[in-house]
């Protein structure tokens, strides 16, 4: 965990933060938001923000390592009860595929759930169009309508998505990113926007050995590792930060006690960075917490989605239940 620490962040002069590395590109909610984070006793930020264009090349390659199970495990269950769950979920929807990044996931289901409307929704929006691109040309005849936003604290669909039978698609246990109070509101939220006609598709990711789950964030030729340390230049990029990458190494570890992984990034050397009129000094060995990924028994994310207001109604796992497909639709449907 961080080290503990004497003060060291304090406010400087808008003439010395003008040695930021860049002049910041980001929204002033996001800049707000990081600068928050960065500022807190224990510095943390938002795992969305790992996501910039190089960030989701580099999760794609994670999703090819060995180590990486989710993303094959995942994927042994669509093709081995794709009839099943086309079943369930139903044809002709408006599948919303949120967390989209390169769409493969919701395309190989395009021949099995026959969408009329496919609204792929990721944070980083050059990334996803450029993808949009490519998969339009492969099944011209489903209307897709990208949306480039952050939906991690407020979604409402626009007026271009269809109204009626909306299936929001939320694979890869992308929810386990959120702490489980975090993941209630979410998708509260999804079930405000599904309108009483459609459902949710989700995976999610279940408990297992701490060696497993360890080996799957900290891979051994690093790509794990490039994927984090990339979002310091993310961070210098939308907030004219000043992060040296060479100053700082990948962390991750399963903490048995809250459930759930965690990605840190842990300074190597006294570091002082300074962004947008704040500096603030890192001693070694002091980290950022960067993600969480929270993982469930089958029971106690049904339970989840209950207090959301959803009901399970199909569940499916690989033969070693590493890994959960559920389809829910909203209580009262």
């Amino acid at each position: 965990m961080p080290m503990s620490r004497t003060a060291a962040i304090r406010v400087i002069s808008p003439d010395v933060s003008s040695r930021s590395a860049s002049v910041p590109h980001g929204s002033p909610a996001a800049i707000a938001e990081i600068s928050t984070g960065l500022l807190a006793e224990r510095a943390y930020t938002s795992p969305k923000y790992l996501y910039d264009s190089l960030g989701s090349k580099l999760f794609e390659a994670i999703c090819e390592l060995p180590e990486y199970y989710p993303t094959r495990t995942e994927a042994s269950i669509f093709e081995r009860y794709g009839a099943e769950i086309a079943q369930a979920v139903g044809l002709g929807s408006t599948l919303i595929d949120l967390g989209a990044g390169n769409c493969a996931k919701a395309a190989s289901l395009f021949p099995l759930l026959h969408p009329t409307q496919y609204v792929p929704v990721d944070i980083s929006r050059d990334f996803l169009l450029e993808a949009v691109s490519r998969l339009q040309q492969r099944f011209p005849h489903i209307e897709m309508t990208p949306l480039g936003l952050d939906f991690s604290r407020s979604f409402h669909l626009p007026v271009s998505v269809r109204p009626g039978k909306r299936v929001f698609f939320y694979p890869g246990s992308s929810i386990g990113n959120f702490a489980p109070h975090e993941a209630i509101a979410f998708l509260r939220r999804m079930r405000a926007n599904e309108q009483g006609d459609g459902g949710l598709l989700i995976g999610v990711d279940l408990i297992k050995d701490g060696a497993v789950l360890d080996a799957a964030y900290d891979d051994a030729i690093g790509v794990t590792a490039s994927f984090n340390l990339n979002m310091l230049r993310h961070l210098n990029h939308l907030i004219g930060a000043d992060f040296d990458v060479t100053q700082w190494q990948h962390r991750a570890f399963f903490n048995a006690e809250e459930s759930r992984v965690e990605m840190h990034l842990e300074a190597r050397e006294a570091v002082t960075v300074s962004w947008q009129g704040y500096e603030r000094h890192f001693v070694r060995g002091e980290r950022i917490h960067t993600e969480d990924s929270y993982k469930y028994t089958r029971r106690s994310f049904i339970d989840l989605l209950q207090e959301a207001g959803f009901a399970a109604t199909r569940t499916w796992t690989d033969d070693a239940e590493w890994f959960a497909v559920l389809h829910a639709r909203a209580i009262g449907d």
